[in-house]
């Protein structure tokens, strides 16, 4: 077990209008109201820099602080990396041990040491590009001489920590119309940090590569769907284009977070919050984003089979059949939307089990089990879906989560915002559904003329977006880092913004625009007053904590397998434990954390029988099959005391094998 203890003591032209001959140019100096936007701009962007490199600047000095990683041995920098995390970060490595480029690629796609007596195409498999590109800048770039491999490793992944906050603080701005309100954003996810981000611990782990450009991508998003948009249209779809890229090539779960993305885009498509055009442009980009990784990934069949793809098509066709699905009175629209879900979704559950048949896919059905027994449609007895219902991560977010986020005062000005720009949104949408295409009785409308001042396509999005991601992560808490960090996005733009304080101030007859210009600055700042007195002394206390990795004990196992065992060694046990054993060693595995393919997840259930009440034969015979040389036994595991009887690994096995019944609740 792994212990953490206290240390032992350029110049820019512009083009004027062409001047008549023989006439002298004049240069006008910026003044007034022009001068004022430049400055702002300039501040803000500043503020911005400097918060993301704050950022990156404050988790490596975390991760530093708690490890002591610039003075431990090699062997325990690489325990430090956990799980799957080794496993990813045994790549990078692999790949910089090659004697060329070309061997490390040919070793990547024709592996055999990750998964014992079956070889495997890891760029097919697994999304590591990241290391591959990063290994390959490393020998190009000549850095041994400057810098250790690993640190240009970490050096990166909390490089693009800067990249996630200049995008959320650049989206509040947006949202808000000032640069007070992405510094409110940035220093939010800074302060929550326990609850919007786990990169100083688990630094390889895909999320940690992913979600930056995720956040990059709901910014141009953003911008890309503001109103009566000119300038750098084509650059922001450009950018969408990127980002929705990098971000499915860096994660293996990108068709489900796209999902939920089209999802938000459909919503707001149904109740004509956003242009149908740009709706389709985005639905096209997710398209053409998830082709181009599947071409990446040698034809990956999980990405053709993917739940978002079946419903960006089904979206599209459906709406291009029901051509008269905006027009109508109000109840004959309510019919018509009702009828266009149950079409749709029918379509995408259709289009989505056909080509899962004829693509033969079944590599995220244990998904899909997982999610049925955790909403109740049925028990299950199934090894690989009560192993995720029996972990913390997958089960409901904890009450602390919403102290903490209470006490930054994130969750009170959050759930203020949401509230009131929920009802607006309900608003919008129901005089839209009263209105057909033709009527002009919305344009007489009060209510719905305010609506849209605040409730603009960008503001919209990010509502919905807001609403779904947050009701994934009260169901998962795993899933909480996808909302948290947007949370503090909503909560700042929706604090600094003129619009919700012009209609609150209009609600209780107290509307004067000089009252909304104070209020809109004076509360950003008053929290930044308490932010900074409640916070500050603890930041600094939680820097001046110094710590240190200890586990001897795996570092002795290490050591011992490197020196005592056969380089061809084959090593069974927990898939854990494995990873850390191909990292560290290069040994050959079973199995490994990397639990997105069935033959694996059988694998793995069969080498776990070591744990289970199988007759000694039965298991020899499973370890032989495998070519096993050696298992790795844990008394974490034997004598496991984290969770409760039913959710122990033995008793999950033994009641996949019927050998034991569990009474009750699991």
């Amino acid at each position: 077990m792994t212990f953490l203890k206290r240390r032992k003591t350029t110049k820019g032209t512009e083009e004027g209008p062409k001047q008549q001959e023989n006439e002298q140019p004049k240069i006008k100096p910026l003044t007034g109201p022009v001068a004022v936007k430049h400055i702002t701009f300039l501040v803000g962007g500043l503020m911005a820099i400097f918060l993301g490199l704050l950022t990156s600047v404050y988790v490596a000095t975390l991760h530093e602080n708690d490890l002591w990683f610039s003075t431990i041995q090699e062997v325990e920098r690489e325990i430090s990396f956990r799980t799957e995390c080794g496993l990813y970060y045994s790549y990078y490595k692999q790949m910089l041990q090659a004697p060329t480029i070309t061997q490390g690629l040919k070793e990547l796609t024709y592996d055999n040491k990750t998964e014992s007596r079956r070889t495997i195409n890891l760029l097919k498999r697994m999304n590591i590009y990241q290391e591959v590109i990063l290994s390959i800048l490393y020998r190009i770039l000549s850095l041994q001489r400057y810098l250790e491999p690993v640190y240009f490793y970490l050096y990166t992944v909390f490089g693009l920590q800067a990249l996630y906050v200049i995008s959320i603080y650049i989206t509040s701005w947006l949202l808000s119309g000032t640069w007070m309100s992405g510094a409110l954003a940035a220093i939010w996810y800074i302060l929550n940090r326990i609850d919007t981000t786990r990169v100083e611990f688990t630094i390889p782990l895909r999320e940690n590569w992913s979600l930056p450009f995720f956040a990059l991508q709901i910014m141009a998003i953003t911008y890309y769907l503001r109103p009566q948009l000119k300038s750098f249209q084509c650059w922001s779809f450009t950018l969408i284009m990127i980002s929705t890229f990098l971000f499915c090539v860096t994660w293996q779960f990108n068709q489900f977070i796209l999902l939920m993305q089209a999802l938000v885009l459909f919503s707001l498509d149904c109740f004509d919050m956003v242009p149908p055009s740009k709706v389709t442009s985005l639905y096209f980009i997710h398209v053409v984003s998830l082709l181009l990784v599947w071409i990446l990934q040698f034809n990956n069949s999980m990405l053709l089979g993917s739940l978002v793809l079946s419903f960006v098509l089904a979206a599209l066709v459906v709406r291009h059949l029901q051509r008269n699905l905006k027009s109508g009175g109000f109840v004959l629209r309510i019919l018509k939307l009702l009828l266009h879900l149950v079409v749709v979704f029918s379509l995408t559950i259709l289009t989505n089990n056909t080509s899962k048949k004829i693509l033969g896919l079944e590599s995220d059905e244990h998904i899909f089990k997982f999610l049925k027994a955790k909403f109740g449609f049925g028990a299950t007895r199934d090894f690989d879906a009560k192993l995720y219902l029996c972990e913390e991560a997958f089960g409901l977010l904890p009450y602390d989560t919403f102290q903490r986020l209470l006490h930054t005062l994130i969750l009170p000005s959050y759930l203020l915002t949401l509230v009131i720009t929920v009802i607006i949104a309900i608003t919008v949408a129901v005089q839209n559904l009263r209105c057909s295409s033709y009527s002009s009785l919305c344009q007489t409308t009060s209510i719905k003329e305010e609506g849209r001042i605040m409730l603009r396509p960008d503001m919209a999005y990010n509502l919905i977006h807001n609403v779904l991601f947050g009701l994934l992560a009260l169901s998962t808490m795993r899933m909480k880092y996808l909302w948290t960090s947007h949370m503090c996005v909503f909560a700042s733009a929706a604090i600094c913004s003129n619009q919700l304080w012009s209609l609150s101030l209009k609600a209780i007859r107290l509307y004067s625009p000089h009252w909304v210009r104070v209020i809109r600055f004076a509360v950003p700042i008053l929290i930044f007053i308490y932010l900074y007195h409640e916070f500050w002394p603890k930041i600094m206390t939680e820097l001046s904590e110094l710590r240190e990795f200890y586990d001897p004990d795996t570092v002795e196992l290490m050591n011992w397998i490197k020196s005592k065992t056969s380089k061809n060694a084959v090593f069974a046990g927990s898939m854990q434990l494995l990873a850390g054993v191909k990292l560290c060693t290069g040994r050959t595995i079973t199995n490994h954390p990397h639990y997105e393919d069935k033959k694996l997840r059988e694998r793995t259930k069969q080498i776990y029988q070591i744990y289970s009440r199988s007759s000694p034969e039965e298991v020899y015979s499973i370890l032989r099959l495998y070519g096993t040389d050696y298992i790795l036994l844990e008394d974490s595991i034997c004598y496991e005391r984290r969770h409760s009887r039913g959710c122990r690994l033995r008793d999950l096995l033994d009641i996949a094998n019927s050998h034991l019944v569990i009474l009750g609740n699991v």
